[in-house]
């Protein structure tokens, strides 16, 4: 097993090497940093655009190549460059990775869980009310463009909070600046700003993994294995949790990794519809500002992110699947 993991870790190293370059070339590519500069009122002269875009290194008179191997040799040592305002992107990518994480894996691990149980518990009462009511309410959440479900949610909030007389949710950033007291009052502040921007996600991501889940449970409940457990004397919910559910969990493990591109796209609205200061907001932003090296680093936060659930579901595939440990 670890030699499969260091294998496939190994994999992902590759593919995170090319995946940065390729962001970084199409970025250089597309984006045009003097255009930036040019809607200024006044527009600065061109020997001064011309240095500072040679400052930052994403002057287009320099070889593609070489402000390529340039941006790269200053990423091994933690140096992404500058922003187009002359800020480091490194101090402004660690300070929005923790906002969005906060935002991802909330909002992930608890559709994942809500998902799988679920999907397998709908396949196992399949085609009764309940499985019809789920099902339902799976493709109603699908069918919902991720911005419309968060201003749905946003406007349900506001009609609760003046239903109440006092801002029970809170629906704009992360936490409240004019906050005063100790670590349960701002963890409290914290949570409560929380929780519709983690409902939005999570119930996108719970709907679809209910479906997923749901068919992968049923390709094995006739399964012949099934029914030699329950024959040996096993109980219908253990043989259903040990061997049902963990081989119709393989191929769901697969599928995380996929999915969770489709998360991080999807936060990017909603960060920006509750007003979170991530790195959804700071891509929008830097691409209209046509500045290379941020969309870049925001384009490798993205990859490492994909990668390693990529890395996490071959885990679980092996720890699910003995064939591939051995």
């Amino acid at each position: 097993m670890t030699a499969y993991l260091g294998r496939r870790l190994g994999y992902y190293a590759v593919l995170l090497l090319v995946a940065v370059c390729l962001s970084y070339l199409l970025a250089s590519t597309v984006l045009d940093p003097r255009a930036y500069f040019a809607d200024r009122h006044p527009v600065p002269p061109p020997a001064a655009v011309d240095a500072h875009l040679t400052a930052l290194g994403v002057d287009d008179r320099t070889a593609l190549g070489l402000r390529l191997w340039h941006w790269l040799t200053g990423a091994l040592t933690g140096d992404l460059g500058r922003t187009i305002d002359d800020a480091p992107v490194s101090a402004e990518l660690g300070r929005r990775v923790g906002v969005s994480l906060r935002l991802l894996i909330a909002g992930t691990a608890i559709g994942t869980v809500a998902g799988t149980l679920a999907g397998a518990w709908t396949a196992v009462r399949q085609y009764r009310p309940s499985d019809r009511a789920v099902t339902l309410l799976s493709f109603l959440l699908l069918s919902l463009p991720t911005f419309l479900l968060a201003v749905l949610l946003k406007i349900g909030a506001i009609r609760l909070n003046a239903a109440l007389g006092f801002d029970l949710v809170k629906f704009t950033g992360e936490k409240d600046p004019d906050l005063h007291g100790g670590l349960l009052a701002t963890l409290r502040d914290r949570g409560v700003h929380l929780l519709l921007p983690t409902l939005s996600i999570g119930l996108v991501t719970a709907a679809s993994y209910s479906r997923y889940q749901r068919n992968t449970m049923l390709d094995v409940l006739g399964a012949d294995y099934l029914r030699t457990a329950r024959a040996k004397g096993l109980s219908r919910r253990a043989t259903l949790l040990r061997h049902g559910l963990r081989t119709a969990l393989i191929p769901m493990s697969t599928y995380f990794s996929y999915g969770f591109l489709a998360l991080f796209t999807g936060a990017i609205f909603t960060e920006m519809i509750f007003g979170w200061h991530g790195m959804g907001e700071w891509l929008v932003e830097s691409i209209g500002k046509n500045d290379v090296n941020s969309v870049t680093a925001v384009s490798a936060f993205a990859a490492v992110v994909v990668l390693l659930s990529g890395f996490l579901a071959d885990v679980l595939h092996a720890a699910l699947d003995p064939r591939v440990r051995a």
